[in-house]
């Protein structure tokens, strides 16, 4: 098992050196809790080795995994870049503390007041449509900007078909015939084209495809080099890097991965003469996602047609099970090590029969009011969540060397109602 599961003298579950006992009964649950310590751990290993290898290296953290300005700020002071992909990420990281230049927008089908709203923030702009370049260049204030493009390579990988982001099925990017065509007429169109970009998928733990894409875009960058005499500043190959979620799962190595990863980004540029640009990489889900526990108290025990664990938490809080079919280890807060002893069905407590957590699942003997703890709910999980069934989302607390602060406070009532307004007719 590959999740590093500690505990205290108690043999509860600890978090960052805080018994989650202590952090339920505190803040109440459902209750989300960050450890500090692991987000700058999984930012410098994975810095550390790529840095080490190629000294021009640059990470853009994809917020959209956790856009927690907390999380933001312990990230802004490791050094790291952001990848936004819409105007509140844009807007989020700059409070956080980011400079525009750190920022890189890419945007997905963007509307001309999302295209202004970069431009007026001085972000760097990454497209991935001519239509998008069109309507760009009429907008005031475009000329002379720096631009680069998202390349679709026929590559795609990921945990999920909703996840792949690369291939001929996928929306995003231009695609690699018209790359040359593509940069000509951005510069005939007075822009700056000076980076290059791909993103093939998320929670990938098989380097192949991800070496692929690589390969791909090299190929391309190099052909738009030749053709077109682009000196490429930067070169992003995405994110992606993926947890292991399932106990049988192995960790990425990021040994091998990186060096294998340098090793052709170095031999590609040598190929096509292209300099030292800087190698990009946007990683979220690996330094966030095994950052975080859910922790949830069972507030049902049922015999049913089959066994159910119902808790206090649903979809809502943590959407991907039900979104994806995702695999979340679930255990005892006051026993995490403890052997399997039944089959169960853990239910949340939102009125859909899609809302569980685990089916089937092997845990040891639980009782009504015992504390769950949800593994791995750092990256797409309370970005994702919602106030469905007007449910009021959660707090987030955040863990460092046994010390707990909160980050986010617990929605109200009347959060939920929050910018609703009833029209005077129908209050007569």
């Amino acid at each position: 098992m590959n999740f590093n599961l500690k505990t205290n003298e108690k043999g509860n579950l600890s978090i960052g050196g805080k018994d989650a006992l202590e952090l339920a009964e505190e803040y109440g649950t459902p209750l989300y809790v960050l450890d500090e310590n692991r987000i700058r751990e999984n930012y410098k290993k994975l810095y550390t080795n790529f840095s080490s290898k190629y000294n021009d290296f640059k990470i853009y953290y994809a917020c959209k995994a956790n856009t927690n300005l907390a999380v933001m700020r312990i990230l802004e002071e490791e050094g790291s870049c952001i990848d936004a992909v819409s105007p509140g990420e844009i807007y989020t990281s700059l409070l956080a503390g980011f400079s525009p230049e750190r920022i890189l927008y890419t945007g997905n089908n963007v509307t001309d007041d999302e295209l202004k709203f970069a431009l007026s923030s001085g972000v760097r702009i990454n497209l991935d449509s001519i239509s998008t370049l069109e309507r760009l260049s009429k907008l005031p204030g475009s000329e002379g900007q720096e631009i680069s493009f998202r390349v679709n390579p026929r590559v795609g990988a990921g945990h999920h078909d909703h996840c792949i982001t690369g291939g001929d099925l996928s929306k995003f990017g231009i695609m690699e015939e018209e790359a040359v065509y593509v940069y000509e007429k951005a510069i005939n169109l007075g822009f700056k084209p000076l980076g290059i970009h791909s993103h093939i998928g998320s929670g990938i733990l098989d380097p192949e495809p991800f070496k692929l894409a690589v390969r791909t875009l090299m190929d391309v960058a190099g052909h738009i080099y030749r053709e077109l005499g682009i000196q490429f500043e930067f070169i992003d190959f995405g994110g992606g890097m993926g947890i292991p979620y399932e106990p049988q799962e192995n960790l990425l190595n990021m040994e091998k991965f990186s060096k294998e990863i340098v090793e052709l980004f170095k031999d590609k540029l040598y190929q096509y003469n292209m300099g030292n640009p800087t190698l990009c990489l946007e990683p979220g889900r690996y330094i966030v996602g095994d950052a975080s526990y859910l922790l949830t108290r069972v507030n049902t025990i049922k015999q049913s047609y089959r066994k159910f664990a119902g808790v206090d938490a649903g979809f809502n809080t943590l959407l991907r099970p039900t979104m994806y079919g995702s695999y979340h280890h679930i255990v005892s807060a006051s026993n995490p090590l403890a052997e399997a002893t039944q089959e169960i069905d853990i239910a949340g407590n939102i009125c859909e029969s899609g809302d569980l957590f685990a089916r089937d699942r092997p845990i040891p003997g639980l009782e009504e009011g015992e504390l769950l703890a949800i593994l791995n709910a750092g990256a797409y999980a309370f970005s994702m969540s919602s106030q469905y069934n007007s449910r009021p989302r959660p707090a987030e607390v955040l863990v460092t060397d046994g010390y707990s602060e909160i980050i986010r406070e617990r929605e109200t009532f009347a959060d939920l109602l929050y910018k609703q307004n009833i029209p005077p007719r129908l209050l007569k």
